[in-house]
């Protein structure tokens, strides 16, 4: 079975990082298309940053040149390096993973980790 747990949200200050991580299991993450996303109250979840198989990172115009992702292979484990954080960042954050096989794509998710900035 294919899960995705995501950690390491919290309570911030405006101005500061926060690294998030998402510890995958059932499959390798290194060789599938993994993201992060995220969700404002009251809106619909939406794309923050992904990382091809291939090592191809890329990310929505807010958090450009501020959020960083990456993998680390051997533990299995996606991070979203958040930098020079903001109010408007607050929101739950969820991990992606995207399954392709034979031309059928599945998406799966983990349960979401929520990060707060304060001013």
């Amino acid at each position: 079975q294919v899960q995705l747990v995501e950690s390491g949200g919290g309570l911030v200050q405006a101005g500061g990082s926060l690294r998030l991580s998402c510890q995958v299991s059932g499959v390798d993450p290194s060789i599938h298309t993994m993201g992060w996303y995220r969700q404002f109250p009251g809106k619909q979840r939406e794309f923050v940053a992904q990382i091809t198989a291939a090592g191809t990172a890329t990310y929505e115009d807010p958090v450009e040149g501020r959020f960083s992702i990456s993998r680390d292979s051997a533990k299995n484990t996606v991070f979203l390096q958040m930098s020079s954080l903001k109010p408007e960042d607050t929101a739950v954050y969820y991990c992606h993973l995207l399954l392709i096989n034979f031309g059928y794509s599945t998406d799966y998710w983990g349960q979401g980790t929520q990060v707060t900035v304060s001013s």
